[in-house]
């Protein structure tokens, strides 16, 4: 959430990166700033008020010692009536807030100066490309029909006991997955992150807290009867540990990892870009998640960008490094780098990464401070970062691998499989 005084002391700045966005609703910016004026005009009659109503009582008291009960109990009766100008007061100021609180969350995150202007992901900038496609055998198959041939992935029988984007996995499959998720936390911790097991479903408040409500309510799981939602990444739990902390400087950056499944409704995803693996609405992923101080926030960003592209290196995989552009950076983020490997079966790049700088707009929502050497308090920036998320690496590991032999498991994954091919 971005801070009011910014908008309002910054507000040609605030319209021109909100133009890199495509925000269609550049009005809100001045409403915003008038309302914010209006609780600013109640906020000083309120004080003002306070403060003749403490003169008063010194006043009262000052009457009664001295003997003059009449006076006193006149002025008495004048304080009664400021009371409820007072009580008057308050409320409209409380409506004030709220309506303010209303506006500024409609506002997304402002773009870091670097991210381009753009309306889709046909805008985002190839930053760097590391590797060459895989030279699949004659008659390669998407891994759909890799699934089916070596029955590891059963997407029909998900969809009989839940729902389509719901795959159970089998065998070796299911070998895969978990070994994986050891091989990433692993190498997590290796890096200095600290593992942590957070719940797997959220309050409201969590959900506010990094972004995801009110602006993907509807992409989100909700639990009516509690009032929970069904988790769309360990962002949001993992995050929410700092929800109204202050932390030393001294402790920044703070790093932790977790494995969770993750929840998408992905509504309106139809085609054959989202067969298969490619688009679920169940799926597992570790998740990276620092706290930084704002002056170095960039550079771990670029830190983390390196340290998931090390681990794509590792598995042998083709990939790219896309810079979003407005258009296509998400509501929160204020610049995000996309990972995507290249699929030699099916002809085109699979997302399986995105890695992203918040700056304040998380840490204000959640009232995540940190104090430094003179006391003062200031907000965290936060980053978070898939590493990695399983379902399009698995696809990337079946299609690109695949071989005579059957699917070759990349070197450094068999010692947690313990096994070379799925065959």
């Amino acid at each position: 959430m971005l801070q009011v005084n910014y908008i309002r002391e910054n507000r040609d700045k605030v319209l021109e990166r909100l133009s890199v966005r495509n925000f269609k609703h550049p009005e809100l910016v001045d409403e915003i700033i008038s309302t914010d004026e209006e609780r600013r005009q109640l906020q000083t009659s309120l004080d003002n008020l306070s403060a003749a109503a403490n003169a008063a009582a010194k006043q009262i008291g000052e009457l009664m010692r001295t003997g003059n009960k009449e006076e006193a109990d006149a002025l008495k009766a004048e304080t009664t009536a400021n009371k409820e100008q007072h009580k008057k007061l308050s409320e409209q100021l409380s409506e004030k807030e709220q309506q303010l609180h209303n506006l500024v969350v409609q506002l997304p995150n402002l773009p870091h100066h670097l991210v381009k202007a753009g309306s889709s992901a046909d805008d985002n900038e190839v930053i760097l490309e590391h590797g060459s496609p895989a030279i699949l055998p004659e008659g390669a198959l998407p891994h759909w029909e890799l699934a089916a041939k070596y029955d590891i992935i059963d997407f029909e029988l998900g969809t009989k006991i839940t729902g389509a984007g719901f795959p159970v996995y089998k065998g070796k499959g299911a070998r895969l997955q978990r070994a994986m998720i050891n091989f990433f936390l692993d190498q997590a911790t290796e890096q200095g992150y600290r593992e942590m097991q957070v719940p797997h479903v959220v309050n409201e408040a969590s959900g506010f807290g990094t972004g995801q409500l009110p602006d993907k309510e509807g992409q989100m799981y909700h639990v009516g009867i509690d009032g929970l939602y069904l988790i769309p990444t360990a962002e949001v739990p993992v995050t929410n540990l700092y929800r109204d902390v202050i932390l030393k400087e001294e402790e920044l950056p703070v790093k932790n990892t977790g494995y969770t499944p993750c929840f998408r409704r992905e509504a309106g995803s139809y085609g054959s870009h989202v067969r298969g693996l490619n688009r679920l609405h169940q799926f597992d992923k570790v998740e990276l998640v620092q706290i930084a101080h704002p002056d170095r926030s960039y550079e771990i960003l670029e830190e983390m960008s390196a340290y998931v592209q090390s681990l794509l290196q590792k598995l042998g995989l083709h990939y790219r490094v896309l810079r979003l552009c407005g258009g296509d950076t998400g509501f929160a983020s204020a610049m995000t780098y996309d990972m995507e490997t290249w699929s030699a079966a099916q002809q085109r790049w699979l997302e399986v990464s995105s890695v992203s700088n918040f700056e304040t707009y998380q840490s204000n929502r959640l009232k995540l401070r940190f104090k430094g050497a003179t006391g003062k308090t200031q907000l965290a920036h936060t980053l978070n970062g898939s590493a990695l998320a399983l379902p399009r690496i698995v696809a990337s590991i079946l299609e690109n691998n695949q071989t005579d032999k059957g699917i070759k498991i990349p070197e450094i994954l068999v010692p947690y499989t313990g096994f070379e091919y799925i065959d």
